[in-house]
């Protein structure tokens, strides 16, 4: 993980970088272990330290956490207490979507399929066009396309490490897809 340590007004020394780097290492690998980079900030405010802490943690997820102190180590304790809490509630929501997910996968492998299945067959050799710059299209094998909110998708597209995503719409019904954009961020598609 890549750590920068920065001070407004603040003198930021070697023993505060470490400090700062062994404390976040400490939290990253207790609760998300593929944290990308930090960006913390020391600021003083009159007698006051505060510390400002910006985590990226994966891809499209962002943390932010905060704290004041009598000193900048006090400040970096209080603001990584308050990373770490909100690191623990992510990863409970995680493992707990995780949880429902199994349970609801079992139950439909048991039951009749609640949703629809869809076939995508590749061309035969005639109508399969020329390929150029272009991959070969490959088909996928039959899907379950599960009836789910717009959260409930973009949460397992995130626990699956997808690229896309699609499901049917608990709203209307139909067909939609997420995905993950070049930049980071998540598109939706609602075609209705």
């Amino acid at each position: 993980m890549h750590i920068t340590v920065a001070g407004k007004q603040v003198e930021t020394g070697e023993a505060l970088k470490t400090h700062v780097s062994d404390g976040l290492a400490a939290i990253t690998a207790k609760y998300f272990d593929h944290a990308l980079e930090a960006n913390v900030t020391f600021h003083k405010h009159r007698s006051q330290f505060s510390c400002d802490i910006n985590l990226k943690a994966g891809r499209g997820l962002m943390m932010r956490a905060e704290g004041e102190g009598a000193d900048a180590h006090r400040a970096f304790e209080v603001a990584a207490e308050h990373l770490a809490k909100r690191l623990r509630r992510y990863r409970r929501r995680v493992n707990e979507h995780a949880r429902s997910f199994a349970g609801e996968r079992e139950a439909a492998a048991e039951e009749a399929p609640r949703g629809r299945r869809y076939v995508i067959e590749a061309p035969s050799e005639e109508e399969a066009p020329e390929h150029g710059d272009h991959g070969a299209i490959i088909a996928e094998n039959p899907a379950h396309i599960e009836k789910l909110s717009v959260g409930e998708a973009v949460m397992r597209l995130d626990l699956a490490q997808a690229q896309a995503l699609m499901f049917l719409n608990k709203k209307g019904g139909g067909l939609n897809v997420v995905y993950r954009r070049t930049d980071g961020n998540i598109g939706w598609i609602d075609p209705g």
